[in-house]
């Protein structure tokens, strides 16, 4: 672009030495390379850039203002032109040397990319996440070395689950006119809550020693409202009446299934050691020493004092080693 600028101001710099007839075609001429030359200025360094200003005006300054002469004003003009040519040049030279600088740091930076990811591949995970408590049965250790408390434990042998007895009919229940009575006497709340009303009036049951009777409502309600916040409360209720009418069988299936199907419920502690009781009755001293263990694995950092307490005359009771 430049070679062509200066060959088309030679050219009419030679043309106008032929004469001074010439000069007013020259200055158009001149003048029309000018704007152009302002139009790249724009192009490179846009509208708020600082353009070159020409190092001179339309005429040359005299003694008095006046004008120098046609070849001297065409001289300076062009002589204006090479030096804003000059300087738009070199600007384009930075520009395009910081371009390179910039894409070639690009390619470093994304090589060294490529062969990292290529070198060093995500390594694969080195431990399985925390597993969340499952209905599945809690393991249990055989041995009695204390253990660093973790829910649920893992690494044991399972405790077999109970084997239900067969649910006995209600039918001499529903039959006894005396019963009916007791029943008839307690009585049913009614709050607006339903669930709520529906797990008190099995508890009001069962303290009422009307254990049948509360087992049904019991039932009932872990059936209705299995996400209730009152479900592990009505699960270890429901161990507790079939235990406290001689039926460790169906106390322990009971007490299992609120253990291993809600661990964090907060009467699943409870439920463990009453599991072990369970056990103990039916003369399964070893399992219920096993069900100790795991209480004292999964609880012995959070559950009361009381329940500790309890638990161990427990183990003394099953004959438990210490």
């Amino acid at each position: 672009m430049r070679r062509t600028l200066i060959a088309a101001i030679l050219l009419m710099a030679s043309t106008s030495t032929v004469g001074w007839a010439q000069s007013g075609e020259v200055d158009l001429r001149v003048g029309k390379l000018e704007k152009e030359m302002r139009a790249v200025q724009r192009k490179i360094f846009g509208t708020s850039g600082a353009t070159v200003d020409p190092e001179i005006g339309d005429t040359a300054s005299g003694v008095n203002g006046g004008s120098a002469g046609p070849i001297a004003d065409l001289s300076a003009r062009i002589d204006a032109l090479e030096s804003q040519l000059k300087t738009l040049t070199g600007q384009v030279e930075q520009d395009q040397n910081r371009i390179k600088k910039l894409e070639d740091a690009v390619k470093a930076l994304k090589a060294d990319s490529d062969s990292r990811t290529t070198a060093d591949p995500a390594p694969a995970p080195t431990s399985a996440p925390v597993q969340k408590p499952a209905s599945t049965p809690a393991p249990i250790a055989t041995s009695t070395a204390a253990k660093p408390v973790v829910t649920p434990v893992v690494a044991r042998k399972p405790i077999v689950a109970p084997t239900p007895a067969p649910t006995a009919k209600p039918v001499a229940v529903k039959t006894d006119p005396s019963r009916k009575g007791l029943v008839s006497k307690v009585e049913l709340p009614d709050t607006g809550d339903a669930a709520e009303d529906a797990y008190s009036y099995g508890y009001r049951l069962w303290e009422a020693k009307l254990y049948p009777e509360a087992q049904v409502k019991l039932k009932e309600f872990v059936g209705k409202y299995a996400k209730h916040k009152r479900v592990s409360y009505a699960q270890n209720l429901l161990g507790r009446a079939y235990l406290d009418e001689g039926k460790p069988a169906l106390a322990s299936v009971a007490f299992y299934e609120n253990y291993t199907k809600n661990p964090r419920g907060e009467r699943a502690p409870d439920s463990l050691y009453y599991l072990g009781v369970s056990l103990t009755k039916l003369k399964k001293l070893v399992d219920a020493c096993k069900v100790y263990d795991e209480f004292k694995d999964v609880y012995g950092g959070t559950a009361s004092s009381d329940l500790k307490g309890r638990v161990e005359k427990g183990r003394v009771d099953a004959k438990c080693t210490a």
